[in-house]
C-alpha cells in the first residue's frame, strides 16, 4: 500500500465511523483534527483514533487499551484481536457510554 492508498482507505474508514455514530443517534461527540479523531462521552471519557502514516496503520486507544489496525483483505483488522475496526469502535463506544447503542 502506498501513501495515497493509505490516505484514501483511512479517510474512507473515518467517514464510516462518523456516519455510524450519526445514524445511531448516540450521545457521542466527535471531532477530527489532523490525523486524530476524538470521540467523547457524557462521563468525559474518550476514544482516540489516529492514523500512523509511517506504519500505514490506524490506532485506537480506549478504556480497554491500545489497538493497532492494518489493512488486510479490504478492511482494517486489529493485529491483536483480529476484530475489524468499525466493529471494535462500536464495542468500545458501548463500553464508554455504558449502554447498548442501536447501530444501524
Amino acid at each position: 500500500m502506498n501513501d495515497t492508498e493509505f490516505h484514501q482507505q483511512a479517510d474512507s474508514q473515518m467517514q464510516r465511523i462518523e456516519q455510524a455514530i450519526d445514524e445511531a443517534g448516540a450521545d457521542i461527540d466527535y471531532e477530527t483534527s489532523g490525523n486524530v479523531m476524538t470521540l467523547e462521552f457524557d462521563d468525559r471519557s474518550q476514544i482516540i483514533i489516529n492514523r500512523q502514516e509511517p506504519m500505514k496503520e490506524i490506532w485506537l486507544a480506549s478504556k480497554s487499551g491500545g489497538f493497532h489496525f492494518q489493512w488486510k483483505e479490504e478492511q482494517w483488522i486489529c493485529s491483536k484481536t483480529g476484530v475489524e475496526l468499525l466493529e471494535m469502535v462500536k464495542q468500545e463506544c458501548e463500553k464508554h457510554a455504558d449502554e447498548i447503542i442501536d447501530w444501524q
